[in-house]
């Protein structure tokens, strides 16, 4: 069985359980603190960011978008990455607009500054970083909510990476209590779906001692 080195508040990390249980693919998981810098780790991983993979051939692959393309290619069908070339052209840009300018304008500030710099010891919360993301989250929720109005699932009618790296990045920010979903309706429900998938269950036992997850958190119903 292979080994998933990660981190439970990691959205990256989030990302590849996720695809992995709906690819039907045991996995065991190891966890990491990547800020550490273990010698061992930093030889599967030199940039020092999980989540790493690891096969019991000692096969190792980083980064989450890597992880999940491989999966994908490696397991049997069917694709979480889409069946034809536009579909797949569509969740790959969902994917870097979540992966990427998501984090960079929302996760980055409020996930960083509330629990990274806490874990780390790594000075003071910055508020104006954590004002800007939530003014940001504002404009993503938005855009979820605009998507699922034009389409079953964000990237199309079928559920895919797209819907997992979404998920996973509201995931952690939804664990500190920073999403308002009471202003996103359409973003909830398509939310709310996700949380229903066996897939996703996981996620939402994990807890982190000293961070308790509001309420709701875990609540299919909301």
């Amino acid at each position: 069985m292979a080994t998933l080195y990660h981190h439970p508040l990691s959205p990256f990390c989030r990302k590849v359980r996720i695809f992995a249980s709906e690819k039907s693919i045991p996995v065991d998981l190891e966890r990491e603190t990547p800020w550490a810098r273990r010698p061992e780790f930093l030889a599967m991983s030199p940039g020092a960011t999980v989540p790493v993979w690891v096969e019991d051939d000692g096969t190792t692959i980083a980064d989450s978008g890597a992880i999940c393309e491989y999966l994908d290619e490696s397991a049997p069908p069917p694709t979480l990455i889409g069946e034809d070339l536009y579909q797949r052209a569509e969740t790959r840009r969902l994917l870097a607009w979540f992966d990427v300018r998501f984090y960079d304008e929302v996760t980055r500030y409020i996930h960083g500054e509330r629990l990274l710099k806490r874990l780390r010891r790594d000075g003071e919360p910055n508020s104006a970083a954590i004002r800007a993301g939530r003014q940001n989250i504002v404009t993503h929720l938005a855009y979820i909510g605009w998507l699922i109005d034009h389409r079953n699932w964000l990237a199309g009618d079928d559920f895919s990476l797209a819907d997992i790296a979404a998920a996973a990045q509201l995931s952690v920010l939804d664990y500190l209590g920073e999403v308002r979903w009471e202003e996103a309706p359409a973003a909830k429900d398509w939310y709310q779906r996700i949380k229903s998938r066996p897939s996703f269950r996981p996620i939402l036992a994990d807890v982190l001692p000293g961070f308790m997850p509001p309420a709701h958190y875990a609540d299919l119903d909301f």
